[in-house]
């Protein structure tokens, strides 16, 4: 017997609930309701990370969108902050090592400084930037807390001086560091096991509040509706492997994640991972 349109609904509703309580920090749907107009925590988070022991956040944005060139591919921030000084950050967090591949950090840092220069404007009046990427894996593999990137003049080994900053966290480091300590609480799964009481408080109430259950789940709907929607569209029937395929790629293009794509469609990442881009023979 064919499933009815409610018992489809409550058999999502029940997933999702079952992906709420298994969600960290690193995942991320949960890191950006995490961070959602939540500007002490991502203050928190960019001292730790900077070493900025006086950076004043002064916004946060989630899921900002940066596209300003006609044709060109858009990108959609995990979490997009401005301190007292005009600079800007980036905040993603990437459980794949594709995701986190340099190219794509330096697509990111390019469309930051498209989104901040209008026209007529000097190009010294760019605002620095920061881009930086949370692996939950050791990207470089070289045991670092963190891995800054920062251009130089290689004849003379000084600063380039151009604004621009990238820096890779990663995300297996468990040292006594706050660095270490923000990890941890990176990929836990319960509140209780944070040590950081901002990322404790948010979490717990994304996942035990009625209202915060709430805003979880509406979330991943949303984001449900919008990958059906982007299959049907072509008349794509999401679920076999073809049809996921064109979908995941196409997800891709709009700025989600490899695991958002893969929660959604039901494959694993490394299987959708391999559809976006297949390694050559």
């Amino acid at each position: 017997m064919a499933e009815t349109l409610e018992e489809r609904k409550k058999r999502h509703h029940q997933e999702d609930l079952q992906r709420l309580r298994g969600f960290r920090p690193i995942d991320d749907t949960f890191m950006r309701c995490l961070f959602r107009n939540n500007v002490p925590l991502a203050e928190m988070v960019l001292r730790i990370i900077t070493g900025k022991k006086d950076l004043q956040l002064v916004s946060c944005e989630t899921q900002a969108d940066l596209k300003r060139v006609t044709g060109a591919k858009s990108i959609l921030l995990d979490a997009y902050g401005t301190d007292s000084m005009g600079k800007k950050y980036d905040i993603e967090v990437q459980r794949a090592d594709i995701g986190a591949d340099p190219h794509r950090a330096r697509y990111h840092s390019s469309m930051m400084d498209i989104e901040n220069l209008d026209a007529g404007e000097d190009f010294s009046s760019l605002p620095d930037t920061y881009v930086i990427f949370i692996t939950e894996n050791d990207y470089f593999g070289e045991n670092q807390p963190l891995y800054p990137v920062q251009n130089i003049i290689t004849t003379t080994g000084k600063p380039f001086n151009d604004g621009t900053h990238i820096i890779y966290v990663n995300g297996e480091y468990r040292g006594d560091s706050d660095v270490g300590k923000l990890m941890h609480d990176f990929n836990c799964t319960q509140a209780n096991d944070m040590i950081f009481p901002l990322m404790a408080e948010k979490t717990r109430y994304l996942k035990e509040n009625p209202k915060g259950v709430g805003s979880m789940c509406k979330a991943m709907e949303e984001l449900r509706v919008e990958s059906y929607a982007e299959g049907k569209a072509e008349g794509v029937e999401i679920g076999k492997m073809e049809q996921a395929k064109k979908t995941a790629l196409r997800l891709s293009r709009k700025g989600n994640s490899v695991e958002e794509i893969a929660d959604l469609l039901g494959y694993d990442v490394d299987t959708v991972s391999s559809w976006i881009a297949p390694k050559a023979c």
